[in-house]
């Protein structure tokens, strides 16, 4: 398969993110539901972070990256006080398409989650300038 780079980034760049859940990291506390356990939207937010982490030393000047498509299995609760790590690749580079796999383990190495973040690279300023609806 062949590989597009995107201003120096490539395939094979990799993060870990790690956590100990708290009490606002809950599902009760998100309201994504009404347990006292690790919610699916930290688990995302914990992954989504990791991604940054992975490529954020190789963006150029003014460029970031934005999530675009999720695709995760959340497999396992996590109580407070647990600690997790979100451990990302860049898997696929396609022009400004970027394909991470992602998979989120606890601390005895059992997988909380697995699956895939797509983000994109985009000019920070021209971003947020159109999501303001300010012309430039």
């Amino acid at each position: 398969m062949e590989q597009h780079t995107a201003h120096g980034l490539t395939a094979g760049l990799g993060a870990r993110v790690e956590l100990t859940v708290t009490d606002s990291d809950t599902a009760q506390a998100m309201g994504s539901g009404d347990v006292p356990v690790l919610g699916t939207p930290r688990v995302l937010a914990l992954a989504e972070a990791a991604t940054v982490a992975a490529t954020a030393p190789k963006l150029p000047p003014g460029a970031t990256t934005v999530g675009t498509r999720v695709e995760l299995d959340h497999a396992a609760a996590i109580p407070v006080g647990g600690t997790v790590t979100a451990n990302v690749t860049l898997a696929k580079v396609d022009g400004r398409r970027l394909l991470f796999e992602v998979r989120v383990v606890a601390s005895d190495e059992v997988t909380v989650a697995e699956g895939r973040i797509e983000r994109i690279l985009v000019d920070r300023q021209r971003f947020v300038e159109k999501a303001f609806g300010e012309s430039g």
